[in-house]
């Protein structure tokens, strides 16, 4: 369902931030354009000027640019073949189309006031009776108008909706749709304040701007029987329409701020990438094949097609997203991830670590913690041993980095290890980490990760120790954490004085831990009277 001349249209109202869903629409209305080679159009549609956010129009194109999905025609484009493409610029031409509906009988002026209109709905309620104006004004005489006119009652201009029959579109997702006539009601067209509402407004731009398909959110299917009397009415041929599945929580239920339903820049706030999230959510209902999840930019333009957008709603997992986000962060050139990982580094780290941070010793930490990273926010919890002056953690957790798997298990089970009695077998621990610590203070020259793994591995048989466990402790000494980056090059990384100052630090507190627990046992022993 392809003409040969493609125009799609992502016509937001600027009431908020957008957010993923109705970025997700102008997503689909992009890449179907750049498959066809076609134009893709933004406009604002803002005629419903109380509810107008200030800020919002910018913050919707904003949004666009950081995904990068560039427009041909918009309201920065004055000179566009259509400009201007802010609906509120355009009110002229509005006026004049419910003039012309209103010569052909396809329209008429209503003076029902919002006090009649609010107290039919109130009866309807409470009759049960499906709510909808009743077209009073539908039928008024000639005398019987410009009466209700002498008065000063300002119209609105309804359309005279068949009161028998069917109206049929096919959309190029559901197919065939059909819907009784006798249940749309006489809507509104043009307010008394002369503003349009989205229907009139709506069919009149996509026909003069040419769109040739209106993909939009499911949520207008309902209302499309609506537009298709429109375009008869007026002697138009309509667009193919095509409606958006919707999207859906993890747990299948609404989508809401719970599932991760924010403002689409927030992602950018949160270290989300744009290439990751623009991957992510063209998956949220359509896909290339049964198998293929992690896609560029131009494998998407090329296999975009509306044949592969399904009817079934999509799930928002913000796992997903974020597993796919980190695929696209290990991709990333070590420079461009470290130039994207400072400023969140920057903000996050302690206050007390000097600013600005040094850009070779950063890029050398973002190289190693680069391939753990989901997003880049996650880049301060995964580097900041590296710049803080030390680092603090309870003395049990180096027995969690030797492999306990008991205390592991507690750990896992969120235990607080701050009061836990060190281990009985701390002197023989201590032991070891005296022994590398001797070892180490012999490489007095070339600290590199090679060396430093040489230097420790040669001690383990003489210790009797094993490499799990030996460096397990290492690990937690000089980290504060069980999991870290691959050890010897984190040693290199944070070089020979800052490494035996806090293998020193953490003996200290192994044999202060150590004489406590003898003293306590001692105090614990009875004795003999």
């Amino acid at each position: 369902m392809v003409t040969s001349d493609v125009r799609v249209r992502y016509a937001p109202s600027p009431t908020g931030t957008p957010h993923v869903g109705n970025i997700r629409t102008a997503l689909f209305n992009w890449l179907f354009a750049r498959h066809h080679a076609g134009k893709f159009i933004v406009r604002i549609e803002d005629t419903d000027q109380e509810r107008r956010v200030e800020g919002a129009e910018e913050a919707i194109l904003d949004s666009l640019r950081w995904l990068g999905l560039d427009w041909d025609e918009g309201p920065d484009t004055a000179d566009g073949p259509f400009a201007p493409y802010v609906q509120s610029q355009r009110r002229q031409l509005y006026q004049d189309a419910a003039e012309r509906l209103i010569e052909s009988d396809d329209a008429y002026r209503c003076y029902c006031s919002s006090a009649r209109l609010d107290a039919l709905r109130e009866r309807q309620t409470k009759r049960k009776a499906p709510t909808g104006y009743d077209r009073k004004c539908r039928n008024l005489s000639q005398e019987e108008r410009a009466e209700v006119e002498a008065s000063g009652a300002a119209p609105v201009v309804r359309f005279k909706t068949p009161l028998t029959g069917k109206t049929t579109f096919e959309d190029a997702i559901r197919g065939l749709v059909t819907w009784e006539n006798r249940l749309i009601d006489d809507f509104v067209l043009l307010k008394s304040d002369g503003f349009p509402t989205y229907h009139l407004a709506n069919i009149v731009d996509d026909h003069e701007m040419r769109i040739s398909h209106v993909f939009r959110a499911d949520e207008w299917l309902a209302s499309t029987p609506r537009h298709v009397l429109l375009y008869a009415a007026f002697g138009w041929d309509p667009p193919i329409f095509a409606h958006m599945p919707l999207i859906l929580g993890a747990d299948r239920s609404k989508l809401s701020k719970r599932h991760g339903a924010v403002a689409l820049l927030d992602y950018s706030e949160q270290g989300f990438l744009p290439d990751a999230m623009l991957n992510f959510l063209a998956l949220l209902g359509w896909s290339l094949d049964d198998k293929t999840t992690v896609m560029s930019r131009e494998d998407l333009v090329n296999g975009f097609t509306l044949d592969r957008v399904v009817a079934s709603p999509a799930i928002f997992d913000v796992e997903k997203l974020s597993w796919i986000n980190g695929v696209y962060i290990r991709e990333l050139p070590t420079d461009q991830f470290a130039e994207a990982a400072l400023p969140f580094l920057t903000s996050g780290l302690p206050g007390d670590v000097p600013r600005p941070l040094d850009w070779s010793y950063t890029r050398e930490v973002c190289e190693l913690v680069q391939d753990r990273a989901r997003t880049l926010h996650e880049i301060t919890e995964l580097a900041d041993f590296f710049y803080t002056g030390g680092v603090e953690f309870p003395l049990a957790l180096v027995w969690v980095g030797m492999g306990d798997k008991q205390l592991k298990r507690r750990v896992d089970e969120g235990a607080d290890l701050s009061d836990e009695p060190v281990p009985e077998d701390a002197p023989v621990v201590t032991g070891w980490l005296e022994a590398a610590e001797r070892r180490l203070i012999e490489l007095d020259r070339e600290w590199t990760a090679e060396r430093v793994e040489e230097a420790l591995r040669s001690l383990v048989p003489e210790i009797d120790s094993s490499t799990r466990k030996l460096f397990g402790a290492l690990r937690v000494a000089l980290t504060g954490r069980t999991a870290a980056p691959p050890l010897f090059e984190t040693m290199e990384v944070l070089d020979r004085a800052i490494c035996l100052e806090r293998i020193g630090r953490a003996l200290d507190r192994l044999r202060e831990g150590h004489q406590r627990q003898r003293i306590d046992s001692a105090k614990a022993t009875p004795t003999s009277d």
